[in-house]
């Protein structure tokens, strides 16, 4: 088998960091008058070579590089590939979001592109220590990205929660790791999983796994560690919103998965339990939180902690059918709720001042075109036939009841009737609430790349429920090629 470059192993990384210093060389040429959404085109334009080196890297032959830190296979390319996809979306929505409002956008568009490699490099690293760097890098870009409406009370006061329980949740995720050293004198996700199937140290790695689980959790807002969630979502501008409540948590998600079916693969009885009590936990808090939410973000917040716990629940089913039906619902999540915080940005503007459930009542009337596509992203989150959260929710439901974990399943059944209540009531707001006087929402206009990004996302929702063979193949390759890894890693 031929040896190919190591540069090839990450080259979505690289073509997104070279935009994105592009991106930061042209700004200050610019004046503080001009427009920057040429640079936002720039950025377009990155993700679009980014995407199309992740479809290149699923030819190539999995392997790893940089002394096995990283490793490149049809499981990172996937997770590349949905990673992309929202930088892509956020990007074309958020062209003329932030159009006359400051003179330091072109900031925004590179602060997105160094958090997705961040984000990207999570997903194909194999090394714990590397892990942690793209953490970081992500992590700090989505701190800064949170606080980007400055004259805003509230975003400031987001991007400080967020960096400090963030800092704090970072703190575990180290410590598991150095546990996790001292237990297999490795970082290597694959060292480690020959240390723990070699029986070293199960105390000492079981409390590393914990500390891990706490520090992922912050960042995929599980419960109990999601008190930062509905506060940080309130206060960032909405399209920041939809960026990070999606793609950090696929790389967050896909490093999970590499922990507990690649590290941890052979004591499924230490974390699955685990995974099963967070998982109920999420999904509980969640939806029953939304339900008392008279704010929009604020209820999507909760909705977020929830569709955290339907995820982890794919987690309690034998690889590779679990990882397969993580890794789908992971795309199918993405697509709906980027889209809903899409819409939220369409019909509150920059300022965001009118965000309120009460501020929705009759809005489809002024605007049908926004609002039939905010209803399919919300049907399409209760779980309804023939769009992608149905077909999400059906395919981790099943693993589970497949893998004998049949409580979980009807929990998780319970918890999606009672997430409809809440979400119904949005559209019910939109649709036959009475519009009240001087409620007119402070709009931007639907110009083309806006227009586009919603019309991917549209397109992607139903693609996913009607059509889900090829995202299927792709998330079950990956998961073939994960577990094959893994097993071979052990001997």
């Amino acid at each position: 088998m031929t040896d190919i470059s190591p540069a090839l192993r990450i080259l979505p990384e690289i073509v997104l960091t070279g935009t994105g210093v592009l991106v930061m060389l042209a700004e200050p040429l610019l004046k503080p008058t001009t427009s920057r959404k040429g640079l936002g085109w720039l950025a377009i334009f990155g993700t679009l070579g980014a995407l199309a080196a992740s479809v290149y890297q699923l030819s190539l032959h999995a392997g790893t590089a940089f002394f096995g830190t990283v490793q490149s296979d049809a499981y990172s390319a996937f997770f590349h590939l949905v990673i992309g996809g929202i930088v892509l979306v956020t990007l074309l929505i958020s062209l003329d979001y932030f159009e006359g409002q400051s003179s330091y956008v072109g900031e925004y568009y590179a602060l997105i592109l160094f958090g997705s490699v961040g984000m990207m490099l999570m997903t194909c690293s194999v090394e714990l220590l590397m892990v942690f760097i793209s953490l970081e890098i992500s992590s700090i870009s989505t701190y800064i990205l949170a606080g980007f409406r400055k004259r805003s009370a509230t975003s400031p006061e987001a991007s400080i929660k967020y960096f400090l329980l963030g800092s704090f949740a970072t703190a575990f995720f180290l410590y598991g790791i150095a546990l996790c050293y001292g237990a297999t004198g490795s970082t290597n996700i694959y060292e480690i999983a020959k240390g723990v199937s070699g029986g070293a140290s199960p105390l000492l790695l079981t409390i590393a796994f914990g500390m891990m689980l706490i520090g992922l959790g912050f960042k995929v807002s599980l419960a109990p560690f999601h008190v930062w969630t509905p506060d940080v979502y309130q206060g960032a501008p909405a399209p920041v919103v939809g960026f990070m409540s999606t793609a950090p948590k696929a790389a967050a998600f896909a490093v999970l998965l590499r922990i507990c079916y690649g590290a941890y693969g052979s004591v499924t009885h230490i974390w699955v339990p685990l995974v099963w009590i967070l998982a109920v936990l999420s999904m509980t808090i969640g939806n029953v939180g939304a339900l008392t939410q008279r704010n929009v973000k604020r209820l999507l917040a909760y909705s977020s902690i929830a569709h955290a716990g339907y995820l982890l629940v794919a987690f309690t089913a034998l690889a590779p059918l679990g990882i397969a039906a993580a890794s789908f619902y992971t795309a199918a999540y993405a697509a709906m709720n980027v889209g809903a915080f899409a819409v939220i940005s369409y019909l509150s503007g920059f300022n965001e001042a009118r965000t309120n459930l009460s501020d929705y009542a009759g809005v489809a009337r002024r605007h049908p075109v926004a609002c039939a596509a905010f209803a399919v992203f919300l049907i399409s989150l209760i779980g309804i036939p023939f769009t992608a959260g149905f077909f999400g929710k059906f395919y981790v439901f099943t693993a589970a009841l497949n893998s004998g974990y049949a409580w979980l399943a009807i929990i998780g059944l319970l918890n999606s009737g009672v997430a409809a209540v809440y979400y119904l009531r949005v559209l019910g707001q939109m649709y036959m609430a009475p519009a009240e006087a001087g409620q007119e929402p402070d709009v931007i206009h639907a110009r083309p790349a806006f227009v586009l990004g919603m019309a991917i996302l549209v397109f992607a929702v139903f693609a996913l429920g009607i059509f889900p063979g090829g995202t299927l193949r792709l998330a079950r390759a990956g998961a073939a090629t994960f577990t094959a890894q893994s097993v071979m890693a052990r001997f």
